[in-house]
């Protein structure tokens, strides 16, 4: 990824998964734009800028459309092409990961349809004219989004849509020489993911049946994105990359 540009979106903290995959651009050659979520996770991510030696550092709310419209400028004002983006974003309300699925309220259903699966098209958009010698958007999501997964409930729901957005943007998108693919990443033990009610049973069972017997590392998570966004996947797009050591293969 020599002398290639990546944006990824979606860096909490240094556990998330997103910034094993920034980490995995830097080591092959990349340079990094980085976003933040508002004043309170600007200097958490500046910090993480300087170990990535990140070339810019943006704000980005996905909800607010003056956010994207500023991060299309911000982006221009680099003056160089975007070659890879990194869609690491999802968010639910935690009741609605800890109560029924019936129970879901409206606006919990809607926060997580937009935070998790609006915000690939919507950021989709607002960068695809800066990727003007084609490349790579890769998300995240997860096996929630074709099994029922306990207490995953809303955001299974939006990790299906969003994976239904990933295919019609690969379809859009592919006469710009822009692919747009999936990595459904195994669980691993992230800040977001304890929000998900008794999530350390998950990790029990996957240790116990996957096919590999162990649980998801994020370095191969990074090393599959590293993969996607490089010429090696010239010809992969609209696809679901599984890296969760065989898991979505079994069945009870």
């Amino acid at each position: 990824m020599e002398g290639r540009l990546a944006l990824v979106l979606g860096i909490a903290n240094k556990w998330s998964l997103a910034y094993s995959i920034a980490q995995a651009f830097a080591r092959e050659g990349a340079s990094l734009a980085l976003t933040y979520l508002g004043d309170r996770q600007r200097a958490a991510i500046e910090e993480m800028a300087q170990d990535l030696d990140a070339v810019a550092i943006l704000p980005c709310d996905v909800t607010k459309d003056e956010e994207l419209a500023a991060l299309t400028e911000s982006l221009r004002a680099l003056d160089r092409p975007i070659d890879a983006v990194v869609h690491s974003l999802a968010f639910a309300n935690k009741e609605d990961l800890t109560r029924p699925f019936v129970e879901t309220s409206r606006s919990g259903y809607l926060l997580a349809q937009d935070v998790s699966a609006y915000s690939l098209i919507a950021v989709s958009r607002a960068v695809a004219p800066m990727m003007t010698r084609g490349g790579s958007i890769t998300t995240l999501t997860y096996l929630g989004s074709t099994r029922v997964v306990p207490n995953y409930n809303v955001m299974g729901v939006a990790k299906a849509a969003l994976e239904a957005g990933m295919r019609y943007l690969a379809s859009e998108l592919g006469p710009s020489r822009i692919r747009v693919n999936a990595i459904s990443a195994g669980p691993v033990k992230t800040v977001s993911a304890r929000a998900i009610k008794d999530f350390s049973s998950i990790l029990d069972t996957v240790e116990t049946r996957a096919p590999l017997r162990r649980n998801t590392d994020p370095d191969e998570v990074a090393d599959a994105a590293v993969f996607l966004a490089s010429d090696l996947a010239r010809g992969v797009t609209g696809n679901i990359l599984f890296v969760d050591a065989g898991m979505q293969l079994m069945g009870f």
